[in-house]
Protein backbone atom coordinates (compact mmCIF):
# COMPACT_ATOMS: atom_id res chain seq x y z
CA UNK A 1 0.00 0.00 0.00
CA UNK A 2 1.63 3.16 -0.79
CA UNK A 3 1.63 6.46 1.07
CA UNK A 4 -1.62 7.22 -1.09
CA UNK A 5 -3.69 4.50 -0.71
CA UNK A 6 -5.39 4.93 2.18
CA UNK A 7 -9.31 5.18 2.36
CA UNK A 8 -10.47 4.45 5.27
CA UNK A 9 -9.27 5.13 8.77
CA UNK A 10 -10.23 3.74 12.02
CA UNK A 11 -10.08 6.09 15.51
CA UNK A 12 -10.25 4.30 18.25
CA UNK A 13 -10.08 5.21 22.28
CA UNK A 14 -8.41 3.45 25.26
CA UNK A 15 -7.75 3.85 28.47
CA UNK A 16 -9.24 6.44 31.14
CA UNK A 17 -10.63 9.58 30.03
CA UNK A 18 -8.18 12.68 29.74
CA UNK A 19 -9.54 16.27 28.40
CA UNK A 20 -8.71 16.63 24.99
CA UNK A 21 -10.08 13.12 23.37
CA UNK A 22 -12.62 14.74 21.40
CA UNK A 23 -11.00 17.57 20.36
CA UNK A 24 -8.09 14.49 18.68
CA UNK A 25 -10.96 13.14 17.04
CA UNK A 26 -12.44 16.05 15.76
CA UNK A 27 -9.15 17.08 13.93
CA UNK A 28 -8.53 13.55 13.05
CA UNK A 29 -11.72 13.72 10.99
CA UNK A 30 -11.73 16.50 9.48
CA UNK A 31 -8.41 16.44 8.28
CA UNK A 32 -8.75 12.84 6.63
CA UNK A 33 -12.52 14.12 5.14
CA UNK A 34 -11.05 17.17 3.82
CA UNK A 35 -8.32 14.71 1.69
CA UNK A 36 -11.36 12.47 0.79
CA UNK A 37 -10.94 9.82 3.54
CA UNK A 38 -13.27 7.67 5.18
CA UNK A 39 -13.35 8.02 8.80
CA UNK A 40 -15.18 4.83 11.27
CA UNK A 41 -15.39 5.78 15.19
CA UNK A 42 -14.80 2.71 16.99
CA UNK A 43 -16.71 2.12 20.21
CA UNK A 44 -15.27 1.21 23.22
CA UNK A 45 -11.89 0.67 22.52
CA UNK A 46 -11.01 -2.72 21.41
CA UNK A 47 -13.45 -4.21 23.49
CA UNK A 48 -15.64 -5.38 19.84
CA UNK A 49 -13.23 -6.11 17.98
CA UNK A 50 -11.67 -8.73 19.91
CA UNK A 51 -14.88 -10.14 20.06
CA UNK A 52 -14.62 -10.10 16.19
CA UNK A 53 -17.22 -7.43 15.94
CA UNK A 54 -17.22 -3.77 14.71
CA UNK A 55 -19.76 -1.50 16.80
CA UNK A 56 -18.41 1.79 15.06
CA UNK A 57 -20.03 5.14 14.28
CA UNK A 58 -19.35 6.51 10.38
CA UNK A 59 -17.26 10.27 11.31
CA UNK A 60 -17.83 13.12 9.33
CA UNK A 61 -17.09 16.94 8.98
CA UNK A 62 -20.12 17.93 9.72
CA UNK A 63 -20.83 15.90 13.04
CA UNK A 64 -17.42 16.55 14.73
CA UNK A 65 -17.36 19.79 13.47
CA UNK A 66 -18.14 21.55 17.45
CA UNK A 67 -16.94 18.57 19.57
CA UNK A 68 -13.77 19.99 19.72
CA UNK A 69 -14.73 22.03 22.98
CA UNK A 70 -16.54 18.84 24.85
CA UNK A 71 -15.06 16.51 27.58
CA UNK A 72 -15.18 12.89 27.39
CA UNK A 73 -15.38 10.79 24.40
CA UNK A 74 -17.78 10.10 22.22
CA UNK A 75 -16.24 6.96 21.34
CA UNK A 76 -16.47 6.21 24.57
CA UNK A 77 -13.27 4.08 26.24
CA UNK A 78 -12.34 1.05 27.30
CA UNK A 79 -9.24 -0.85 28.86
CA UNK A 80 -9.87 -4.32 27.27
CA UNK A 81 -6.36 -5.89 26.22
CA UNK A 82 -6.01 -7.71 23.19
CA UNK A 83 -2.64 -8.39 23.98
CA UNK A 84 -3.07 -11.74 25.98
CA UNK A 85 -4.30 -14.03 23.35
CA UNK A 86 -3.13 -14.68 20.13
CA UNK A 87 -7.16 -15.66 18.85
CA UNK A 88 -7.69 -11.76 20.27
CA UNK A 89 -5.20 -9.87 18.09
CA UNK A 90 -6.53 -12.49 14.90
CA UNK A 91 -10.01 -11.04 15.79
CA UNK A 92 -8.86 -7.16 15.85
CA UNK A 93 -7.14 -7.85 12.56
CA UNK A 94 -9.60 -9.05 11.00
CA UNK A 95 -12.15 -7.22 11.74
CA UNK A 96 -10.55 -4.14 10.73
CA UNK A 97 -9.21 -5.90 7.72
CA UNK A 98 -12.90 -7.40 6.67
CA UNK A 99 -14.42 -3.68 7.12
CA UNK A 100 -11.44 -1.96 4.62
CA UNK A 101 -10.28 -0.30 7.43
CA UNK A 102 -6.30 0.31 6.50
CA UNK A 103 -5.12 2.49 9.13
CA UNK A 104 -5.77 2.78 12.70
CA UNK A 105 -5.29 5.53 14.78
CA UNK A 106 -5.89 5.08 18.77
CA UNK A 107 -5.55 7.46 21.37
CA UNK A 108 -4.76 6.60 24.84
CA UNK A 109 -2.19 5.61 27.44
CA UNK A 110 1.02 3.39 27.63
CA UNK A 111 -1.11 0.52 27.50
CA UNK A 112 -3.50 1.43 24.37
CA UNK A 113 -0.15 2.36 23.08
CA UNK A 114 1.51 -1.33 23.45
CA UNK A 115 -1.74 -2.82 22.36
CA UNK A 116 -1.57 -1.19 19.12
CA UNK A 117 1.68 -1.70 18.46
CA UNK A 118 1.17 -5.93 19.19
CA UNK A 119 -1.84 -5.40 16.78
CA UNK A 120 0.27 -3.76 13.79
CA UNK A 121 2.64 -7.10 14.44
CA UNK A 122 0.66 -9.59 14.66
CA UNK A 123 -1.31 -7.93 11.25
CA UNK A 124 2.06 -7.73 9.12
CA UNK A 125 4.37 -10.56 10.36
CA UNK A 126 1.58 -13.32 11.29
CA UNK A 127 -1.07 -12.42 8.66
CA UNK A 128 0.66 -10.77 6.41
CA UNK A 129 -1.78 -7.22 6.11
CA UNK A 130 -0.40 -3.90 5.43
CA UNK A 131 -2.09 -2.24 8.34
CA UNK A 132 -1.18 0.82 9.81
CA UNK A 133 -1.25 2.55 13.07
CA UNK A 134 -0.35 5.59 14.79
CA UNK A 135 -1.33 6.77 18.76
CA UNK A 136 -1.51 9.95 20.06
CA UNK A 137 -0.87 9.68 23.35
CA UNK A 138 -2.75 11.49 26.41
CA UNK A 139 -2.57 11.49 30.35
CA UNK A 140 -3.25 14.13 32.99
CA UNK A 141 -0.30 12.44 34.46
CA UNK A 142 2.21 14.35 32.40
CA UNK A 143 4.63 11.23 32.28
CA UNK A 144 5.80 10.07 29.33
CA UNK A 145 8.92 10.57 28.19
CA UNK A 146 8.99 13.59 26.72
CA UNK A 147 11.49 16.91 26.76
CA UNK A 148 10.78 18.04 30.46
CA UNK A 149 9.15 21.31 29.15
CA UNK A 150 6.44 19.63 27.37
CA UNK A 151 3.36 18.60 28.59
CA UNK A 152 0.96 15.49 27.36
CA UNK A 153 -2.54 16.53 26.63
CA UNK A 154 -5.47 16.84 29.30
CA UNK A 155 -2.60 17.69 32.11
CA UNK A 156 -3.29 21.51 31.72
CA UNK A 157 -7.24 21.23 31.68
CA UNK A 158 -6.84 18.53 35.26
CA UNK A 159 -4.41 20.98 36.60
CA UNK A 160 -6.83 24.14 36.30
CA UNK A 161 -9.74 21.90 37.18
CA UNK A 162 -7.44 20.59 40.32
CA UNK A 163 -6.28 23.79 41.52
CA UNK A 164 -9.66 25.30 41.48
CA UNK A 165 -11.21 22.71 43.76
CA UNK A 166 -8.27 22.66 45.97
CA UNK A 167 -8.60 26.42 46.10
CA UNK A 168 -12.17 25.98 47.24
CA UNK A 169 -10.97 23.31 49.75
CA UNK A 170 -8.49 25.61 51.51
CA UNK A 171 -11.15 28.43 51.66
CA UNK A 172 -12.94 25.73 53.55
CA UNK A 173 -10.27 24.73 55.94
CA UNK A 174 -9.86 28.42 56.76
CA UNK A 175 -13.56 28.84 57.64
CA UNK A 176 -14.34 24.99 59.37
CA UNK A 177 -11.13 25.12 60.49
CA UNK A 178 -10.23 22.12 58.83
CA UNK A 179 -7.55 19.82 57.87
CA UNK A 180 -8.49 18.51 54.41
CA UNK A 181 -6.27 14.85 53.06
CA UNK A 182 -6.60 15.57 49.36
CA UNK A 183 -5.19 12.64 47.00
CA UNK A 184 -4.55 13.59 43.48
CA UNK A 185 -4.37 11.27 40.60
CA UNK A 186 -1.03 10.52 39.18
CA UNK A 187 -0.39 6.43 39.83
CA UNK A 188 3.66 7.07 38.66
CA UNK A 189 4.48 10.58 38.99
CA UNK A 190 4.11 13.16 41.00
CA UNK A 191 3.30 15.61 38.11
CA UNK A 192 -0.41 16.49 38.48
CA UNK A 193 -0.22 16.87 42.40
CA UNK A 194 2.26 19.02 42.21
CA UNK A 195 1.00 21.21 39.29
CA UNK A 196 -1.94 21.40 41.77
CA UNK A 197 -0.32 21.98 44.73
CA UNK A 198 1.86 25.01 43.24
CA UNK A 199 -0.71 26.56 41.37
CA UNK A 200 -3.26 26.80 44.54
CA UNK A 201 -0.55 26.70 47.38
CA UNK A 202 -1.19 23.66 49.24
CA UNK A 203 0.53 23.81 52.69
CA UNK A 204 2.37 20.86 51.85
CA UNK A 205 2.41 18.58 48.43
CA UNK A 206 4.17 15.22 48.41
CA UNK A 207 5.04 13.37 45.49
CA UNK A 208 6.39 9.76 45.27
CA UNK A 209 9.72 11.07 43.71
CA UNK A 210 11.02 12.44 47.27
CA UNK A 211 11.32 8.62 48.19
CA UNK A 212 13.86 7.48 45.17
CA UNK A 213 13.51 3.81 44.55
CA UNK A 214 9.85 3.94 45.60
CA UNK A 215 9.15 1.71 48.89
CA UNK A 216 7.66 4.38 50.84
CA UNK A 217 6.52 3.25 54.51
CA UNK A 218 3.53 4.91 54.94
CA UNK A 219 4.82 6.00 58.94
CA UNK A 220 7.15 8.22 56.83
CA UNK A 221 4.29 9.75 55.32
CA UNK A 222 2.39 9.88 58.79
CA UNK A 223 5.55 11.68 60.36
CA UNK A 224 5.89 14.07 57.56
CA UNK A 225 2.18 15.60 57.70
CA UNK A 226 1.96 15.37 61.38
CA UNK A 227 5.11 17.52 62.08
CA UNK A 228 3.56 19.68 59.01
CA UNK A 229 0.95 19.86 61.56
CA UNK A 230 2.70 20.80 64.04
CA UNK A 231 4.39 24.08 62.40
CA UNK A 232 1.20 25.20 61.67
CA UNK A 233 0.07 25.20 64.76
CA UNK A 234 3.05 27.35 65.76
CA UNK A 235 1.54 29.77 63.01
CA UNK A 236 -1.55 29.96 65.12
CA UNK A 237 -2.84 28.11 62.36
CA UNK A 238 -5.25 24.76 63.27
CA UNK A 239 -6.31 23.81 59.44
CA UNK A 240 -4.59 23.26 56.25
CA UNK A 241 -4.77 21.15 53.14
CA UNK A 242 -2.31 17.85 52.32
CA UNK A 243 -2.42 17.05 48.87
CA UNK A 244 -0.73 14.16 48.33
CA UNK A 245 0.19 12.25 44.52
CA UNK A 246 -1.75 8.56 44.09
CA UNK A 247 1.92 7.52 43.47
CA UNK A 248 2.62 7.30 47.13
CA UNK A 249 -0.16 4.65 47.26
CA UNK A 250 1.12 2.90 44.28
CA UNK A 251 5.04 2.87 45.85
CA UNK A 252 3.61 1.76 49.30
CA UNK A 253 6.31 -0.87 50.70
CA UNK A 254 4.59 -4.53 50.74
CA UNK A 255 3.84 -4.45 54.41
CA UNK A 256 1.67 -1.22 54.27
CA UNK A 257 -0.21 -2.83 51.06
CA UNK A 258 -1.26 -5.84 52.78
CA UNK A 259 -3.40 -3.82 55.42
CA UNK A 260 -5.44 -2.07 52.98
CA UNK A 261 -8.68 -3.08 51.90
CA UNK A 262 -10.19 -3.94 48.49
CA UNK A 263 -6.61 -4.18 46.71
CA UNK A 264 -7.96 -4.95 42.92
CA UNK A 265 -6.25 -4.89 39.63
CA UNK A 266 -7.59 -3.68 36.48
CA UNK A 267 -6.70 -5.45 32.95
CA UNK A 268 -3.15 -4.44 32.71
CA UNK A 269 -1.88 -5.49 36.12
CA UNK A 270 -2.59 -2.12 37.63
CA UNK A 271 -3.89 -1.72 41.22
CA UNK A 272 -7.38 -0.06 41.29
CA UNK A 273 -6.42 2.87 43.33
CA UNK A 274 -9.66 4.48 42.97
CA UNK A 275 -10.73 1.44 45.23
CA UNK A 276 -8.24 1.32 48.04
CA UNK A 277 -8.61 2.93 51.32
CA UNK A 278 -5.53 4.74 51.58
CA UNK A 279 -7.03 7.86 52.64
CA UNK A 280 -8.71 6.10 55.34
CA UNK A 281 -5.51 4.22 56.95
CA UNK A 282 -3.31 7.68 56.47
CA UNK A 283 -6.34 9.76 58.64
CA UNK A 284 -6.54 6.68 61.11
CA UNK A 285 -2.82 6.81 61.59
CA UNK A 286 -2.61 11.09 61.51
CA UNK A 287 -5.01 10.92 63.82
CA UNK A 288 -3.81 8.09 66.58
CA UNK A 289 -0.16 9.76 66.31
CA UNK A 290 -1.46 13.45 67.12
CA UNK A 291 -3.59 11.89 69.84
CA UNK A 292 -0.16 10.79 71.62
CA UNK A 293 1.15 14.17 71.22
CA UNK A 294 -2.52 15.70 73.04
CA UNK A 295 -3.49 17.13 70.12
CA UNK A 296 -6.98 16.28 68.30
CA UNK A 297 -7.47 18.06 64.58
CA UNK A 298 -10.72 17.43 62.63
CA UNK A 299 -9.71 15.70 59.21
CA UNK A 300 -11.68 15.38 55.81
CA UNK A 301 -10.72 12.76 52.95
CA UNK A 302 -11.13 14.15 49.51
CA UNK A 303 -9.88 12.62 46.13
CA UNK A 304 -9.27 14.67 42.91
CA UNK A 305 -9.75 11.69 40.57
CA UNK A 306 -12.76 11.22 37.98
CA UNK A 307 -13.80 14.84 37.35
CA UNK A 308 -10.75 15.74 36.21
CA UNK A 309 -10.73 13.67 33.30
CA UNK A 310 -14.11 14.56 31.49
CA UNK A 311 -13.83 18.23 32.06
CA UNK A 312 -13.95 20.42 28.99
CA UNK A 313 -10.69 21.21 27.73
CA UNK A 314 -9.05 24.61 28.54
CA UNK A 315 -7.67 26.69 25.48
CA UNK A 316 -4.02 25.27 25.28
CA UNK A 317 -5.48 21.67 25.04
CA UNK A 318 -7.60 22.33 22.46
CA UNK A 319 -5.17 23.74 20.07
CA UNK A 320 -2.86 20.77 21.46
CA UNK A 321 -5.39 18.25 20.45
CA UNK A 322 -6.42 19.46 17.43
CA UNK A 323 -2.56 19.98 15.99
CA UNK A 324 -2.40 16.14 17.71
CA UNK A 325 -5.13 15.17 15.39
CA UNK A 326 -4.26 16.38 12.24
CA UNK A 327 -0.55 15.46 12.61
CA UNK A 328 -1.53 11.78 12.78
CA UNK A 329 -3.33 11.53 9.96
CA UNK A 330 -0.50 13.33 7.93
CA UNK A 331 1.78 10.88 9.27
CA UNK A 332 -0.52 7.80 8.11
CA UNK A 333 -0.60 9.82 4.72
CA UNK A 334 3.12 10.02 3.99
CA UNK A 335 3.38 6.66 4.63
CA UNK A 336 4.45 6.17 8.20
CA UNK A 337 3.27 3.59 10.34
CA UNK A 338 3.79 2.06 14.36
CA UNK A 339 4.39 5.32 16.02
CA UNK A 340 3.32 7.54 18.80
CA UNK A 341 2.54 11.18 18.10
CA UNK A 342 4.21 14.35 19.22
CA UNK A 343 4.72 17.68 19.15
CA UNK A 344 7.94 18.98 20.77
CA UNK A 345 9.13 22.79 20.47
CA UNK A 346 6.56 23.56 17.44
CA UNK A 347 7.51 20.30 15.43
CA UNK A 348 5.86 17.04 14.86
CA UNK A 349 7.83 14.67 16.35
CA UNK A 350 6.97 10.71 15.49
CA UNK A 351 8.30 8.04 17.99
CA UNK A 352 8.45 4.85 16.86
CA UNK A 353 6.64 2.32 19.22
CA UNK A 354 9.69 0.30 19.62
CA UNK A 355 11.50 3.44 20.69
CA UNK A 356 9.30 4.44 23.31
CA UNK A 357 7.50 0.98 24.82
CA UNK A 358 9.80 -1.61 26.62
CA UNK A 359 9.42 -5.17 24.56
CA UNK A 360 8.96 -6.92 28.02
CA UNK A 361 7.01 -4.10 30.58
CA UNK A 362 4.43 -2.97 28.06
CA UNK A 363 5.09 0.12 29.15
CA UNK A 364 6.78 3.56 28.29
CA UNK A 365 9.53 4.63 30.15
CA UNK A 366 8.03 6.89 33.08
CA UNK A 367 9.37 10.73 33.60
CA UNK A 368 9.27 11.49 37.10
CA UNK A 369 9.23 14.91 38.41
CA UNK A 370 12.81 16.25 38.88
CA UNK A 371 13.42 17.06 42.26
CA UNK A 372 16.51 18.95 41.50
CA UNK A 373 14.91 21.68 39.16
CA UNK A 374 13.89 25.10 40.14
CA UNK A 375 9.91 23.88 39.12
CA UNK A 376 10.13 20.77 42.05
CA UNK A 377 12.60 23.61 44.36
CA UNK A 378 10.62 26.74 43.95
CA UNK A 379 7.29 24.78 44.72
CA UNK A 380 9.03 23.07 47.75
CA UNK A 381 10.24 26.53 49.28
CA UNK A 382 6.90 27.62 50.30
CA UNK A 383 5.40 24.70 51.54
CA UNK A 384 4.77 24.19 55.53
CA UNK A 385 7.29 20.87 56.42
CA UNK A 386 9.87 20.31 58.66
CA UNK A 387 13.43 20.49 56.43
CA UNK A 388 16.91 20.24 56.52
CA UNK A 389 17.16 24.25 57.23
CA UNK A 390 15.37 23.93 60.01
CA UNK A 391 18.06 20.84 62.20
CA UNK A 392 20.25 24.99 62.61
CA UNK A 393 17.15 26.18 64.76
CA UNK A 394 18.10 25.13 68.59
CA UNK A 395 14.79 26.04 69.91
CA UNK A 396 12.39 24.97 67.29
CA UNK A 397 11.65 21.19 68.72
CA UNK A 398 11.00 23.68 72.26
CA UNK A 399 8.48 25.59 70.74
CA UNK A 400 7.05 22.28 69.16
CA UNK A 401 6.85 20.45 73.07
CA UNK A 402 4.79 23.66 74.34
CA UNK A 403 2.24 22.64 71.99
CA UNK A 404 2.20 18.88 73.00
CA UNK A 405 2.23 17.12 75.89
CA UNK A 406 5.58 15.66 75.20
CA UNK A 407 8.87 16.77 75.84
CA UNK A 408 11.37 18.31 73.16
CA UNK A 409 14.07 15.47 73.53
CA UNK A 410 11.04 13.14 73.09
CA UNK A 411 9.94 15.00 69.76
CA UNK A 412 13.28 15.36 68.37
CA UNK A 413 14.58 12.53 68.74
CA UNK A 414 11.33 10.99 67.04
CA UNK A 415 11.02 13.34 64.40
CA UNK A 416 14.66 14.44 63.49
CA UNK A 417 15.26 12.31 61.17
CA UNK A 418 13.33 13.94 58.47
CA UNK A 419 15.44 17.26 58.80
CA UNK A 420 18.36 15.02 56.91
CA UNK A 421 18.96 15.91 53.18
Amino acid sequence: MSASDINKIGILVGGGPAPGINSVIHAATMEACQDGIDVVGIYDGFTHLMAGRLVSLPLHAEQVAYIYGEGGSILHTARANPTRRQEDLHNVVSTLVDNGIQALITIGGDDTAFSASRVVRYAQQVMGVDLRSVHVPKTIDNDLPLPEDITTFGFETAREVGTKLVMNLKKDAFTSRNWFLVMSMGRKAGHLALGIGKSAMATVTLIPEEWPGGNIRLQHVVDILVMTVLLRLLEGKNYGVALLAEGILENLDEQDLLALDNLKRDEHGHIRLADVNFLDILKKAMETDLAGLGLQMRMVKQVLGYELRCAPPVAYDIEYTRELGMAAVDYLQRGGTNAIITLQHGQVVPIPFDDMIDSETGRTEVRMVNINSFHYRSGYKFMTRIKPEHAADGTLFERLAGLTNTSADVLKARYAYLMQD
